[in-house]
């Protein structure tokens, strides 16, 4: 994917802004992919007998899984010219993820940092993911590397060089 005019550069944040993303709802094949891709067939996920005795009483979605849901959801919402995932931190399971539940994103921008002379920049994300009933089920703090906009001397000219 290339960027687009409607990509944010990191000029364009400010601290305090807050998105939300589109809504996504996990299913079975997610869980069973994601068991394949992980190797994590952790009963609790995969095994309806065994997650019958467990307090969840059916399988629950790998808290990865989520996460990793969360970070597609995210590429939108808002659309930035990111260079890289650079962080995460205090990130927190709240509650678990069922088959059929549907995420969205929230995401708060609480710190920017200009970086590489003031061709990109750093922002933490406070990114918080909810189910359908608004029911956080993680949320943390994540830090991307954000292109900045080119400055004058920086951009190409229109003009077709003789």
């Amino acid at each position: 994917m290339t960027f687009s005019t409607m990509h944010l550069y990191f000029d364009d944040l400010h601290v305090g802004q807050e998105f939300e993303s589109l809504g996504r709802t996990i299913t079975e094949a997610d869980i069973v992919n994601f068991a394949g891709l992980s190797g994590d067939f952790n009963p609790i996920h995969v095994d309806h007998v065994f997650a019958q005795s467990t307090p969840f009483r059916r399988p629950i979605a790998h808290g990865l899984l989520v996460l990793a849901c969360a970070s597609g959801l995210s590429v939108l919402s808002p659309p930035m010219r990111t260079l890289a995932f650079i962080g995460i931190r205090e990130w927190m399971f709240r509650a678990p993820l069922f088959v059929g539940d549907t995420i969205r994103v929230r995401s708060r921008v609480n710190d920017l940092r200009l970086r590489g002379r003031g061709r990109r920049g750093e922002v933490d994300w406070q990114r918080t993911i909810v189910n359908q009933d608004g029911k956080v089920v993680q949320e943390g703090v994540l830090t991307t590397l954000v292109e900045c906009r080119p400055s004058a001397h920086e951009q190409p000219s229109d003009s077709a060089d003789a």
